[in-house]
């Protein structure tokens, strides 16, 4: 828990530093430009299809009969963009985490090593294949999870915990990979995983709920979706900053874990060098071949040996 906690100071710091602010915008560029494009090519006829779908559903035209009566018609208008928005949301969200974890988290790792742990030796026990390897992976995997848990969202508690619990998840699996991939090797990768996947996995969740809160502010109401343009990229620059926290929260929290365990590893290897020195340079203890005669003179250890008689010198029994 000192290590988490100790991690999560410095990264709230570090998001301060001038490189990691700069670093954020770029994500932030090509998101906007993603977003926008999106958009404009495919923001009205998904709005239209969504809003054709809620219109012909029978339950939910209930619903919008219900509104009308009461006087809330005008929330059928804006029904079909929140949904929208609401189905954007995970893609957004994903891309930005990719984004963040192929541009952001190598420079997030190596700020923190050359300030923080400048003597820690590279064995880079992963490629930049590899690592994009895993994370597509993992995303897809995150995705499959997101469209199946979809129907579960509809139960209101429900929302506010399987979407976090996803990208959590996902932060863990990307973040833990990436951080460790440089630095350390395989072994101590796989290692240090095994040993702290609930810090790790903790890590994440926590991460994953600090990133729904933009979502919070797209489904605050309908008046949001007038200010789309002003608050979408407000929310891709939370999104960014809240994954490059994430970065840094991970890098301080594995480097550090990586240095203590090597730091054991150390100490284990003297301890067993000490004990194999100290056991060369001890007396070997030496056992007689004891006569009969000798019995009573010789230590039990050695008494307790069969006496050796010699051979007849007729040459038989």
């Amino acid at each position: 828990m000192s290590l988490i906690l100790d991690s999560f100071w410095r990264a709230a710091l570090y998001c301060l530093h001038p490189r990691v602010v700069m670093l954020s915008l770029l994500p932030l560029v090509i998101m906007v430009a993603l977003s926008f494009g999106a958009g404009y090519w495919y923001w009205e006829p998904a709005v239209a299809a969504v809003t054709a779908w809620l219109e012909s559903n029978a339950l939910l035209a209930l619903a919008l009969g219900w509104l009308d009566s009461v006087g809330l018609g005008a929330l059928r208008s804006v029904l079909g963009p929140l949904v929208v928005l609401f189905m954007a949301t995970p893609i957004i969200v994903i891309t930005a985490l990719l984004l963040v974890g192929l541009m952001m988290t190598p420079a997030m790792v190596t700020l923190v090593a050359q300030r923080r742990f400048p003597v820690l030796e590279r064995k880079r026990g992963a490629s930049w294949v590899a690592g994009l390897f895993w994370s597509l992976v993992s995303t897809c995997t995150a995705l499959l999870a997101m469209v199946a848990s979809l129907p579960l969202w509809l139960i209101p508690p429900l929302i506010m915990v399987l979407p976090p619990l996803i990208w959590g998840w996902l932060t863990y699996r990307v973040f833990a990979y990436d951080v460790l991939a440089d630095h350390a090797s395989a072994e101590e990768r796989q290692t240090l995983i095994k040993q702290h996947r609930h810090q790790f996995l903790a890590l994440g969740i926590i991460t994953g709920y600090l990133g729904a809160l933009p979502s919070v502010l797209w489904a605050s109401g309908a008046m949001f979706i007038a200010m789309a343009p002003i608050l979408i990229p407000l929310a891709i620059w939370i999104y960014t900053l809240v994954f490059a926290f994430s970065a840094l929260w991970f890098a301080h929290f594995g480097l550090g874990a990586l240095v203590k365990l090597r730091e054991a590893d150390a100490k284990a290897l003297a301890k067993a060098q000490d004990w194999t020195a100290q056991a060369a340079q001890a007396p070997l203890p030496v056992v007689d071949i004891a006569g009969p005669a000798d019995s009573t003179r010789l230590p039990v250890a050695q008494a307790a040996l069969p006496p050796v008689v010699p051979p007849s010198s007729h040459g038989g029994p």
